[in-house]
């Protein structure tokens, strides 16, 4: 039996040959709809999107200001994590942005999209990249606080 790496379309015949088709660290807000574009895939039965928002509160403290720093490594790391997640999953499309810079309360911070023959891989699949992107990529959250304390997270 031949096991087929990649990603193929219904006759066996290589569709893309590259799943990752948007991953980008940026300081231009976000659209939720250019990721979703990104990811439309005849042979994809479900797409997952997960959008990340500025929320006004943090462990029960009200949130004043927040901003995100990426190391220069950034995109390149989110291309590894995305790489793991669609050699993993039976992905036919994945793409993630996360935001840079000053943003307020309600402002796109991060979204990712992956869409997969059926909606249970499409979920895991999204699951997994938005949790390795928050944990491996070098991205960091400095808040103030409406008490005037500042806190770093991921750094």
């Amino acid at each position: 039996m031949v096991r087929m790496v990649g990603t193929y379309d219904h006759q066996g015949a290589r569709a893309h040959p590259d799943p990752i088709r948007l991953l980008a660290v940026r300081e231009a807000p976000l659209s939720v709809d250019e990721v979703f574009a990104a990811v439309g895939d005849d042979a994809a039965g479900g797409t997952a999107l997960f959008v990340g928002t500025v929320r006004d509160h943090d462990g029960g403290a009200g949130v004043t200001a927040l901003g995100y720093s990426a190391h220069p490594t950034a995109e390149a790391e989110l291309r590894r994590v995305a790489e793991k997640v669609a050699a993993d999953f039976p992905v036919r499309a994945m793409a993630a942005v996360h935001r840079v810079g000053d943003l307020v309360v309600g402002d796109l911070a991060v979204v990712v999209a992956v869409s997969c023959p059926h909606r249970a891989e499409a979920f895991a699949a999204c699951r997994r990249l938005i949790d390795d992107l928050k944990r491996e990529v070098p991205i960091w959250k400095h808040q103030s606080f409406t008490d005037g304390t500042e806190e770093w997270v991921g750094a």
